[in-house]
């Protein structure tokens, strides 16, 4: 087993080190991405996130709405991290036919306008359900 460790350790070694050859000539452009990134999250993301986390707790007493408030923050999260480089630089490349004829900002926004419309549908049913089932509960003699 020691060996398979230190094979798999030489491997991931060599992998790391061929890759850092091939950025290489890339570094100048590529440096301000692998440090601005980890530094954005951990000044800015982050503490938001803790913050938002913290008032959502506060605010939602009921888990199981917390829960899906939560999902939805974090689907909204991924969309918007998905749609930042459509939307914030112009492309690098020429037009691929097909493609830069999207309109992304309308599309993030219906994006998010679905997922919070289906997350508000389900709180709805979940509130009617539980209602429901309180309300057969106390009707029982």
């Amino acid at each position: 087993m020691r060996v398979v460790r230190l094979l798999l350790l030489v491997l991931g070694a060599a992998a790391t080190a061929y890759g850092g050859w091939l950025l290489l000539p890339q570094l100048g452009t590529t440096l301000p991405w692998l440090i601005g990134g980890p530094v954005l999250h951990d000044v800015l993301v982050a503490p938001l996130v803790g913050l938002v986390g913290l008032a959502l707790g506060r605010l939602v007493t009921n888990r199981l709405r917390l829960a899906w408030i939560a999902a939805g923050l974090m689907a909204s999260a991924t969309l918007l991290l998905i749609a930042v480089p459509l939307l914030w630089r112009p492309p690098s490349a020429p037009p691929n036919p097909g493609l830069p004829d999207r309109n992304y900002p309308l599309g993030l926004v219906v994006g998010l306008a679905v997922l919070w419309a289906a997350i508000v549908l389900v709180l709805v049913v979940a509130t009617a359900v539980s209602r429901h089932v309180t309300d057969r509960r106390t009707d029982r003699p």
